[in-house]
């Protein structure tokens, strides 16, 4: 028995550890985040392996939290009449997988070639001494290259079992009109090299069909994971819906979705309304994929605009989207039975009673804001709601040859202070409601719904705009046969080089250096930007200096004198331009991009030390439950504060009977600790009255006349109450 536990254990590690092989990599300069496999695609908890992650990335508006609404996504790769010369059999349908669930890199999708590529190195971030950047550990660059077009580009190579090698490279800018999509293009070459040794086994393949799946959730922040306030399916994408576009003389082809009504909610949930708190909506995100390119064939490089020829939903837990067998012929017939199967005569949003009006003068599409029926969406039916599959092909691949497909995914919808404007008047108000074209009505939901679902037209604004880059790429490449700076995006004004924030006494001072950014040929000056008690939240303009402003001289310091002691302060400085770079608004300035500079680790007020243990005070005190939103804000809901300490000095914090719950060492030399409220068992303290016995550890003399001021041993008790 113990030798079975033995051998089974043994076999659950060579398994785990060949399952989280891979190696990921973020994207995270622009509003849109998203993580990214050496396997050439992003499998479901894929990242971290988490089941609590199973919403991991596409983070949009990701200066927010919990924005992720993706679940997983697939490539499959098949082809027909296959003699297989890894298993010697031969299949009349041969599919290769990675995801949405399996991943092989040893047998099936092997990674060569995985590194991120920069046109510059992000700032250096630093707060009171602290490395204070998101980029620090989401900006992993491996190479630097001045003369990248785009901002960032991850390079991935990819051999698989059926022969077929993928070359995927993802681009991404930080440039405000186009920091909110990512372009992929893939290449696909039948190289003949079938295993992780470089065996070569060279044969023409037939009818190869390249076929994407993904799996939206819009998005975390609604379901468990999050404030959790709508069903715990919402997490899986249980009532994702999704949508096609192929409409005649429509410059793309597209797929998109968004947050469905759910059977399980006894209201109205599209968007995602915070129903049981303020109202705001969090999940009107619509993300998407645009198809930019597609190759006509292996022998005729230009695109095919038929393409995507297939277009399924797929049930995202049929048995099909399990951990894939890559010799199980009834599975793979099953399989390619849905790659080749075509478009559908019906998309998944209009069979679910959604209706998407294309006004073809316009280029514009809408929905009726009250229609779509959650009936064939509930857990019932359909346990893990449905995926969006895109297929291309099918193509004949010789050896040697290869097909090139460009697609970009995005997302977009209406702004944060949208979402809590509609939510807030949907939750509270009553009619007439302005809808988005300036008409009235008196159904809260409607009015809701139709802000919801003008973000469809912001999404096919960024997909334009996704198109418009990429077809200016081919137009050079065409053109130069080459990469040049020329045929890019403008990539609007650099960020600074570092930013440094220093915490003072009555002050909080701000430090950056921005060579190129004043180099830039339409530099026009500095903005600088403030949040109050956390990072994820708006930040308002505090400062600017520059051309157009009320301080005309540019400097690179600042000084900001209004924090209030005992709160957390984030900041981030952008260069602006003249608004000559503009082509897109032209003469309106650019900025570059806050994540390069947002700080994550908070600045506060750090008061000289007290100089008499009898001033030192406790704030607030009591402190109750009931105020800690407006005690030091949300961004520290539990805060004790100690002000007026000695430099140096341990706080502990004791029961009324006695017991010795928490020990903070100060040691920072200022006259502020504070205290979360927490055991040092991470406990939180209930209600009761605790005793600080405070310590002075070390002697302390006046800097200037060498007074004696402390001395180490000098102690004093103070009470505070705690109310809960």
């Amino acid at each position: 028995m113990k030798k079975r536990v033995r051998v089974l254990i043994l076999f659950m590690m060579v398994f785990f550890s060949a399952a989280i092989a891979d190696q990921t990599k973020w994207i995270a300069i622009g509003s849109l985040h998203n993580w990214y496999s050496s396997a050439g695609c992003e499998i479901e908890v894929g990242r971290t392996h988490q089941v609590s992650d199973q919403q991991d990335g596409l983070r949009w508006p990701a200066l927010y939290r919990w924005q992720d609404m993706q679940a997983a996504k697939a490539l499959w790769i098949g082809t027909t009449d296959y003699d297989d010369p890894i298993s010697g059999q031969h299949y009349n349908y041969k599919v290769v997988h990675v995801g949405p669930r399996g991943l092989d890199e040893n047998n099936e999708f092997m990674p060569v070639e995985f590194k991120m590529i920069g046109r510059f190195q992000a700032p250096v971030v630093v707060v009171d001494g602290l490395l204070a950047s998101h980029t620090v550990y989401m900006d992993e660059v491996d190479e630097i290259d001045p003369n990248l077009f785009c901002d960032r580009m991850i390079f991935n190579v990819v051999n698989t079992s059926i022969g077929i090698t993928v070359t995927r490279k993802i681009y991404a800018w930080s440039q405000q009109y186009n920091d909110n999509y990512f372009i992929y293009e893939y290449v696909f070459k039948n190289t003949g090299i079938i295993d992780k040794e470089g065996t070569v086994v060279e044969k023409t393949l037939k009818d190869v069909i390249f076929f994407f799946q993904y799996r939206y959730a819009v998005c975390r922040e609604v379901g468990p994971y999050g404030l959790y306030y709508l069903p715990q399916s919402t997490s899986w994408g249980h009532n994702t819906i999704n949508h096609a576009v192929y409409y005649p003389d429509f410059p793309f082809n597209a797929i998109f979705a968004w947050h469905g009504r759910h059977s399980k909610c006894t209201f109205d949930n599209i968007g995602g309304p915070y129903y049981t708190g303020d109202g705001h909506l969090g999940a009107s995100q619509f993300p998407g994929v645009v198809v930019l390119w597609a190759d006509k064939s292996a022998k005729e490089h230009v695109n095919d605009y038929n393409q995507p020829f297939s277009t399924p939903k797929l049930g995202s837990d049929e048995d099909i989207t399990q951990p894939n067998d890559q010799f199980n012929p009834a599975m793979m017939t099953k399989e390619y039975a849905v790659m080749s199967s075509g478009r559908p005569s019906m998309t998944h949003a209009e069979e679910a009673n959604y209706v998407p009006i294309f006004d073809p003068a316009t280029q514009s599409l809408t929905m009726d804001p009250l229609k779509g029926d959650p009936g064939d969406l509930s857990p019932e039916a359909t346990p893990g709601g449905f995926s969006q599959c895109i297929g291309f092909g099918p193509y004949t691949l010789e050896p040697g040859d290869s097909v090139r497909i460009v697609l970009a995914e995005g997302a977009n919808g209406i702004s944060r202070k949208l979402c809590y404007e509609i939510g807030k008047k949907w939750l509270t108000g009553s009619g007439p409601f302005e809808l988005p074209d300036g008409s009235t009505t008196n159904n809260a939901d409607e009015f809701k719904n139709a802000w919801v679902y003008t973000g469809i037209d912001s999404l096919l604004m960024t997909f334009k705009r996704a198109k418009e880059n990429f077809d200016r790429l081919m137009a050079f490449r065409m053109a130069k046969k080459n990469f040049d700076n020329d045929y890019s995006i403008p990539p609007g004004p650099p960020p600074p080089e570092s930013f440094e924030v220093v915490s003072g006494g009555d002050r909080i001072t701000l430090r950056w250096k921005a060579e190129a950014a004043q180099n830039y040929d339409y530099f026009a000056g500095f903005r600088v930007y403030r949040a109050i008690h956390k990072p994820d939240t708006t930040f308002d303009l505090i400062f600017e200096c520059g051309q157009g402003t009320d301080h005309p001289e540019v400097v690179t310091e600042f000084v900001d004198k209004s924090p209030v002691r005992g709160f957390n302060y984030y900041y981030y400085v952008t260069t602006f331009s003249n608004g000559g770079d503009n082509v897109v608004e032209p003469g309106r300035p650019m900025e570059s991009n806050l994540f390069w500079t947002r700080t994550i680790e908070p600045a506060f007020l750090r008061r000289p030390p007290g100089r008499r243990l009898e001033d030192i005070r406790i704030v607030p005190n009591p402190y109750n439950v009931k105020a800690r939103e407006i005690q030091f804000g949300e961004g520290a809901p539990d805060r004790i504060m100690f002000y007026e300490l000695p430099p140096v000095c341990d706080i502990k914090i004791y029961t009324e009977r006695g017991d010795l719950i928490k020990v903070i060492h100060h040691t920072d030399g200022s006259g502020d600790e504070e205290w979360n409220c927490n055991t040092m068992y991470r406990q939180v303290v209930v209600s009761g009255i605790y005793l600080a016995y405070i310590e002075v550890t070390q002697d302390y003399h006046d800097p200037e006349t060498g007074e004696l001021i402390y001395r180490k041993g000098d102690s004093i008790v103070k009470k505070l109450i705690v109310i809960r």
